[in-house]
């Protein structure tokens, strides 16, 4: 059987998938790596841990395709956003990789937006102005290590590191990861002149931006080690989220795409690169004339977690002793579902770890409100998962804002396994959503656009038929038509409560590491 292997490079672990014509997965690998967060506010990875995942991952789905009988016909890529690694002239790493999570830059962003360049770069770049970008990313070293900013040969992210490893190929990256540094004009198709010199780079230490749809070829040796053919094509390809629609089918016009793990998303497919006015949506690139917008939220299944490691102490149920988190997690789930839409007049600001869309206020901080002597546990849970839909729910707001209308959702991630997270997204968003059963959807979507790529998927729409899809939740229009009137107290409540929050922040003990030591990277 004809397949292609899609490598989805992550930030704990980087998968491998191969695809058949008909969107089956004949193949699969994890290769793990851990975050280091060397100290507060940081979270950095290993790029050369990164780098060889990458070449395993394919060499170990290249070998069982092997053992399976299957001819690979192409490999397609896909890396997460927002990362930065300084690099040699010859794509080597000369520090750690830092990624979208890590906020140090929280003052550079401050800044920027204080002084009304942020919506004015956000409307150009696609990228809101915020902690995770390149962009504030690189301000920081501007600030702190102007040196090692302007001899560093050059700058890169995920793909560019990737490509180092697996490309026989100059110095590239696509298309999609470019449209989310913001650093990129997305309409001009360019470096844009004021964010570089923001985050004071020079145009020559970026790599040249390339189609997703671009094909390149393999090094040899990394060929030989996978058994391929050194002219198998290598597509660019492009970054997680856009392709996270694409592997779940969600590309035709109205149709979203919801990921919902630890963190969340909400994305719809549109024509063309769209700058909202409010500045909350987020526009990156799938193909050179289909491009995903949308927001990211920080907050989702981490919410519940820390639920149950903060308000599931000793709770067991009968056979129950010895669970682990996730056998936990569902249990408590369960449970939220005796309490009432609405968890009885308790309001849940889920952030945890601060948020992005669709205010992109690092300094926001969670809360419930409204809490009174007879809410307990269930109630607790209920109201996180409630206010963890309400912000996706605002992000719709904002596409409706646009003239951008939604017909129905696909979700994909471990939430989405629950009766209530499902019941309680369909009634905020009041759109039927459908869970997509694909588990590793982003791969998929790199295998989808490397077939488009080589001319096997004309139309892009087509994965819609390709992706199998469970049951399909409606919405209770009576729950709808509450969380509706509950949603203005979402916004007002989180802005409302920024200045106490600042002032609770100064005394807060700064995080310890999780790991020994930040990572450390010398030059091969």
């Amino acid at each position: 059987m004809d397949v292609v292997i899609g490598i989805d490079t992550g930030t704990t672990a980087t998968k491998g998938v191969a695809a058949a014509a008909d969107g089956s997965l004949r193949a699969q690998t994890s290769v793990h790596y851990p975050l280091s967060v060397p100290g507060s506010g940081r979270a950095e990875l290993d790029p050369l841990a990164l780098r060889n995942a990458a070449v395993k991952a394919l060499i170990d789905v290249a070998t069982a395709c092997r053992d399976n009988g299957d001819h690979v016909v192409a490999v397609g890529l896909s890396a997460f956003l927002h990362a930065v690694v300084p690099m040699d002239a010859a794509g080597s790493p000369l520090g750690p990789l830092v990624t979208w999570a890590d906020g140090r830059a929280g003052e550079q962003s401050e800044r920027i937006v204080a002084d009304g360049r942020g919506k004015r770069l956000q409307a150009r770049t696609g990228t809101p102005v915020h902690p995770m970008s390149p962009l504030t990313k690189l301000a920081w070293w501007r600030d702190n290590d102007l040196e090692t900013l302007q001899r560093t040969p050059r700058w890169g992210g995920v793909k560019e590191l990737v490509l180092a490893g697996l490309a026989d190929a100059p110095f590239a990256v696509d298309l999609s990861i470019a449209s989310g540094t913001g650093l990129y004009d997305i309409h001009e198709r360019r470096w844009d002149p004021e964010a570089l010199e923001l985050a004071g780079v020079r145009a020559e230490q970026l790599a040249e931006v390339l189609p997703t749809t671009t094909t390149l070829r393999l090094r040899p040796d990394v060929a030989q080690a996978a058994g391929l053919d050194p002219a198998t094509p290598l597509v660019i390809g492009a970054a997680d989220g856009p392709l996270a629609n694409l592997g779940v089918g969600a590309t035709p016009a109205g149709v979203a795409a919801i990921s919902l793990g630890t963190s969340g998303a909400l994305r719809t497919v549109v024509d063309r690169p769209t700058a909202d006015k409010a500045g909350r949506l987020f526009c990156y690139a799938l193909t050179e004339d289909r491009w995903v917008i949308g927001g990211a939220v920080n907050n989702a299944g981490s919410v519940v977690r820390w639920a149950g490691q903060s308000f599931a102490g000793g709770f067991e149920r009968p056979g129950a002793e010895g669970e682990d988190a996730d056998e936990r997690d569902a249990a408590l789930l369960i449970e939220a579902q005796g309490a009432p839409a609405g968890s009885d007049g308790l309001l849940c600001l889920p952030y945890l770890l601060g948020e992005r869309a669709p205010w992109w206020r690092p300094g926001l901080r969670g809360a419930y409100l409204g809490l009174r002597r007879e809410h307990g546990r269930a109630h607790l849970v209920r109201s996180a998962v409630e206010g963890v839909c309400q912000q996706l729910a605002l992000v719709k707001d904002s596409f409706t804002a646009e003239g951008i209308e939604l017909s129905s959702v696909r979700a994909t991630g471990g939430a989405v396994a629950s009766e209530l997270w499902v019941g309680v997204l369909a009634a905020t968003l009041d759109l039927p959503v459908s869970v997509a059963d694909t588990p590793e959807g982003t791969a998929l979507g790199a295998c989808l656009l490397a077939r488009h790529a080589i001319g096997e998927l004309p139309d892009l729409d087509a994965a819609a038929e390709l992706v199998p899809l469970g049951a399909r939740t409606e919405p209770d229009q009576e729950n709808a038509s509450l969380y509706a009137r509950l949603r203005p107290l979402v916004e007002t409540s989180a802005l409302a409560v920024l200045d106490v929050v600042k002032e609770l922040d100064k005394l807060a003990p700064q995080p310890l590491p999780t790991t020994e030591k930040a990572v450390q990277v010398t030059p091969r």
